[in-house]
């Protein structure tokens, strides 16, 4: 099939949010598919650089990023990055005659800010949401890229595996949404063996962005959440490290974390996977809101660790009803479990490396992903 994947690496550059995109494009071409990636801006290119600390509206940062992204990996003349005005990468009639051509096309998290003729004409759509919860929320209060977005997809879909479960509290608005799980490309993210590894990380932003409300309740960011956790350093004695964007470092300092800033360890994808490789195992907060809601979110991020043979420990988003717990993937919801987490990890570290390649290879393996979201989008 020839698929169109539209997401946001050129708006939000640091490797992370790459990487989660990557592993649909490889994902999906190693099924034998042509993958074509696109960007839609609207009006205008607002991005932050990260190097600068300003905003930009020149094309030139956004587009160099996505080209050192996917080139090097086999996408070349294989995107385009588009505002009104301009364009970067394929040509816009060489891009409308693959819109023309398309059997499907893919929108995952950032809806499209403007919605072409063009982008009318694959055989089908589908959207995938990232930040369940958030995502429906924002749709229930009428934000319009995302409503209209959604309006013209045939299928709906979310990482959030409890979406339909009666004590998960996000809103399906009369939708219905269908699940899928974060993949990840297993050939690209092999399991490292460095038994020299001695620190658990985290890679977040403080404050993602804003608040949600739903029935008279707040639903928020990390900040919400990790000064429960914040003494864990000095209990364990368990050294951690935290690549942090935003936030308080010199006070998560005093409390014993080894702080660098987020976007410099995640600023290309080679850096995020050398940084999630050289680590012994993740620990990660969740957002308050997937907290609260109880939807079954899991990390795009934690699949890499897991890929990668290093343990998680992570916040409980009602995970334990479709994943095994207790070994390479722990979970906690408060201070005292999160501390038992580190002890069992560490008293058998070479098991839970195991276990943990195990379960990124039974849940989160991009062929199976992706063989069901497509089987599921066509159907």
């Amino acid at each position: 099939m020839i698929i169109i994947f539209a997401s946001a690496i050129g708006r939000f550059p640091i490797g992370g949010n790459a990487w989660s995109d990557l592993q649909y494009l490889l994902g999906l071409r190693a099924l034998g598919h042509d993958i074509f990636y696109l960007e839609e801006c609207g009006s205008m290119s607002w991005v932050y650089n990260w190097e600068t600390e300003q905003i930009t509206t020149e094309l030139d940062y956004p587009t160099n990023y996505i080209k050192n992204c996917l080139e090097p990996l086999g996408f070349k003349n294989k995107w385009i990055y588009r505002t009104d005005e301009h364009s970067v990468g394929m040509e816009i009639d060489e891009f409308k005659d693959i819109c023309s051509q398309a059997d499907l096309m893919i929108v995952r998290g950032s809806p499209l800010s403007v919605w072409r003729d063009e982008y009318g004409w694959p055989q089908r759509h589908i959207y995938i949401d990232a930040d369940p919860g958030f995502t429906q929320i924002n749709i229930a209060s009428g934000n319009s890229e995302l409503v209209q977005t959604i309006e013209r997809c045939d299928r709906l879909f979310t990482i959030g595996q409890r979406i339909d479960v009666e004590d998960c509290l996000i809103p399906t608005n009369g939708r219905h949404w269908l699940k899928t799980l974060p993949p990840v490309a297993l050939p690209y993210w092999p399991v490292i063996e460095d038994n020299d590894t001695i620190g658990f990380s985290s890679i977040m932003q403080w404050h993602s962005y804003r608040e949600v409300v739903s029935e008279g309740i707040t639903y928020g960011n990390k900040d919400k959440e990790f000064l429960k956790f914040i003494d864990i350093p000095q209990l364990t004695k368990q050294q951690f490290r935290i690549a942090l964007s935003g936030g308080f470092p010199d006070e998560l300092l005093q409390y014993g974390w080894e702080v660098i800033p987020g976007w410099l360890a995640s600023f290309t994808p080679e850096s995020y996977q050398k940084f999630v490789q050289a680590s012994r195992a993740e620990f990660g907060v969740a957002k308050q809101g997937y907290v609260a809601t109880k939807g079954g979110w899991f990390s795009d991020r934690s699949v890499c660790y897991l890929a990668s043979g290093r343990p998680i420990l992570v916040q409980d988003t009602g995970l334990s009803d479709w994943l095994p717990i207790g070994e390479g993937l722990l979970i906690f919801q408060d201070l005292c479990e999160a501390m038992n987490g580190v002890h069992t990890i560490n008293s058998n570290y070479e098991k839970h490396r195991h276990a943990a390649r195990k379960i990124a290879e039974d849940y989160f393996d991009s062929h199976k992903v992706l063989s069901s979201l497509l089987e599921a989008a066509m159907n």
